[in-house]
């Protein structure tokens, strides 16, 4: 859990602590409070780009100096990042005092975030269902970020000699090619043990009050069976006419099923859409504490505002039996009436955090 959060130069927060007492902190306010970048300075204790995908930059503050800073102390060991002036789109990361990667976060902490723009999910592109199921993934494999960034990289460099396909050296295309086949393996199967494991535990959970789906990964690819390498030598041309690599792990999509309507997520009700997803991630908290001895760190903005008082109620309890830390945002505190035993805190712009006790 994080026991000490500080905020320096981030978003609408010039200086900010927060010293939680509780697994359950509730952040209400106004809608532009910063309950929500709170929650994004959380997540920027993971490796990626935080909850909003959002360009470093732009998440400092605004007249600021130009730099902002997120600290916390996690079992002991302090976790720091942020960016410099002088190179506002470089991420910085320190562990324990010591300057690391944005990928060892990972070994320390593991965070999951569902947010208002996640309602829409399963009716999103496939890259985006892609992101979340990595999420989910990395919280489980913390190796996968460092797959996922190989992976990439080899398959850019892919692209870039594919741009003239007629002067890029064969052995250089073959020598990414296999990179990529070494490195999607990891993904695709990582991706693969967290889908089965994910509905051994689905399978255990009741229909109500929130849906029950099944999860599984869709791809187009016609031929996999073949290597990777094999596949990527084969259609280099396709690949330099399309300007883009076609095949890979990279072009996975997530598929979810709400079981008892035997009806794809995406044709469900807004409310159903949003009970599978609580579903998926609630199955999935209970799979990182039971893999990691660790249960995840949930970042759930919003999350009560569609619910009714005893899917709230509900909602509480199967987060309580999480074991976790849990961040939850709300414009009324009245949405949480039922949630007993919380760090309480009241976000209002120009004041800062303060306890709402």
């Amino acid at each position: 859990m994080i026991g000490r959060l500080t905020l320096s130069d981030f978003r609408n927060h010039d200086d900010a602590l927060i010293l939680p007492h509780h697994s359950f902190i509730l952040l209400t306010g106004e809608n532009g409070a910063g309950k929500t970048n709170i929650l994004e300075a959380v997540s920027m204790l993971a490796p990626g780009r935080g909850l909003r995908g959002a360009p470093l930059r732009a998440m400092a503050r605004q007249d600021g100096p130009g730099s902002f800073g997120i600290a916390a102390e996690v079992d002991g060991v302090v976790l720091g990042t942020g960016v410099s002036p002088a190179a506002p789109d470089r991420r910085q990361v320190r562990i324990g005092g010591v300057t690391s990667s944005a990928n060892a976060l990972a070994d320390h902490l593991s965070i999951v975030w569902l947010t208002p723009a996640m309602d829409r999910l399963f009716l999103d592109s496939p890259g985006g269902r892609r992101r979340f199921l990595d999420r989910l993934t990395l919280a489980l494999h913390p190796g996968h970020a460092g797959h996922s960034g190989r992976y990439e990289a080899a398959m850019r460099q892919r692209n870039r000699l594919l741009g003239d396909v007629r002067r890029a050296d064969p052995a250089w295309l073959s020598a990414l090619e296999a990179q990529m086949e070494e490195h999607g393996a990891a993904l695709a199967g990582a991706r693969a043990d967290l889908i089965a494991r994910l509905n051994d535990a689905l399978a255990d959970q009741p229909d109500e009050p929130f849906a029950r789906p099944r999860i599984a990964i869709a791809s187009e690819e016609t031929d996999g069976d073949l290597p990777l390498a094999a596949r990527l030598a084969r259609e280099r041309r396709r690949d330099a006419a399309a300007g883009r690599t076609l095949s890979g792990p990279h072009r996975h999509d997530l598929s979810v099923t709400h079981i008892a309507k035997g009806q794809a997520a995406a044709l469900c009700s807004t409310g159903e859409q949003k009970a599978l997803l609580l579903s998926i991630l609630l199955a999935h908290a209970a799979l990182v504490a039971a893999d990691r001895g660790q249960p995840p760190v949930l970042l759930l903005d919003e999350v009560a505002a569609h619910l009714d008082p005893v899917r709230r109620a509900a909602l509480f309890n199967r987060l309580r039996e999480t074991g976790g830390q849990v961040w939850m945002t709300g414009t009324e505190s009245s949405l949480f009436n039922e949630l007993n035993g919380a760090t309480r805190l009241e976000v209002t712009p120009g004041e800062g955090v303060r306890s709402a006790a």
